[in-house]
């Protein structure tokens, strides 16, 4: 609907514009082919530069650091303006209409000029065009960040009734399982930890790069007791340091190594590396892929990753996921300087 509407608009103003121009043809007592063939070539001439400066042009080069380009774009637009008119009005209408617009005597110069003057106003058009446009987008655009930032601050608020209340009867759980089973209280105090990290918010969503290996490793712990002694997890740290980096970021490539891979084979352990070398990090999840086991959530978990990577490290990552139908492999690098 959006785009019929936009084409619509397009039309009308083409009509509307084009007759103003070109709409004193009409009023002559006598329209000759030639008014129509010169018209019909003027006015499409104008319309495809006025395409090549509105799709192209402006929308790739009218940003900062770009001036250069765009010059030299404006200038293609009116070569293309200059030798779309040369080639209907000069040749194509000479050789299947015998007549053409320029007489002989017209020089280079002044052909050239003429059509600076006829070329140049729907340049300008197009920049208001695609000007009005863009600053309609851009503040669609922004309205909906703030709804959605709006809707983000509502939900945060209320998730966070549930867990301190789920963080609470857990330790009154642990309590009681201490006397029962010293096995269970621990199950029950490494899931109250990884709740009580969830908890845990900096003013700017991150944490250090120990602080979030801790929680992996109280993560990978609870699941070896679950899955113990048929538990083969390798998890190798080097050069960990106080660097700072968005907390929860790196626990859904464990999750799904182990919700999707094989944890009980010792020939091929789920690899897990973390490692920091020159300001940058390197993590790496490798899993054997579990055939057997069909797991149909909807993966939403790496998505969530990926959308906060763009938006937490644009230009400052690289994500990388290969699957070769027996093995997954995702290694992300993160610039944290």
């Amino acid at each position: 609907m959006k785009r019929i509407s936009i084409l619509s608009i397009h039309i009308i103003c083409w009509t509307v514009l084009l007759f103003y121009f070109y709409g004193s043809y009409l009023l002559k007592k006598s329209v000759t082919f030639n008014d129509i063939a010169f018209g019909l070539s003027m006015g499409g001439c104008q319309v495809i530069e006025f395409y090549v400066c509105y799709l192209w042009v402006y929308p790739n080069f009218m940003k900062r650091g770009k001036i250069p380009q765009l010059i030299g774009g404006i200038l293609v637009a009116l070569f293309v303006f200059v030798s779309l008119r040369y080639l209907i009005e000069e040749v194509v209408y000479r050789h299947f209409f015998g007549f053409h617009n320029y007489d002989s005597s017209t020089t280079f110069r002044d052909y050239f000029m003429d059509n600076i003057y006829w070329g140049t106003s729907y340049i300008v058009i197009a920049g208001a065009a695609w000007g009005l446009v863009h600053t309609f987008r851009t503040e669609k655009k922004t309205y909906q960040l703030q709804a959605e930032a709006r809707k983000a601050e509502l939900a945060f608020l209320k998730s966070q009734i549930n867990p301190h209340f789920l963080y609470n009867t857990l330790n009154y759980v642990y309590a009681l399982a201490v006397p029962v089973s010293d096995q269970l209280a621990q199950a029950v105090l490494r899931l109250s930890d990884l709740m009580r990290y969830t908890l845990n918010e900096s003013p700017d969503g991150k944490v250090s790069l120990a602080r979030e290996t801790e929680y992996l490793e109280s993560y990978i712990g609870l699941f070896k007791m679950r899955f113990e002694p048929a538990f083969f997890v390798n998890f190798d740290q080097r050069g960990i340091t106080d660097h700072r980096i968005a907390s929860l970021l790196l626990i859904p490539f464990v999750e799904n190594a182990f919700k999707h891979g094989v944890v009980s084979d010792p020939n091929h352990p789920v690899l897990i590396s973390m490692k920091v070398e020159e300001e940058a990090l390197e993590f790496s999840v490798q899993n054997q892929i579990n055939n057997a086991h069909k797991d149909r959530s909807s993966g939403i978990g790496i998505t969530n990753v990926q959308r906060r990577l763009d938006l937490i490290y644009p230009d400052r990552h690289e994500l990388r996921m290969d699957n070769n139908g027996n093995t997954y492999r995702a290694v992300l690098n993160i610039n944290l300087t």
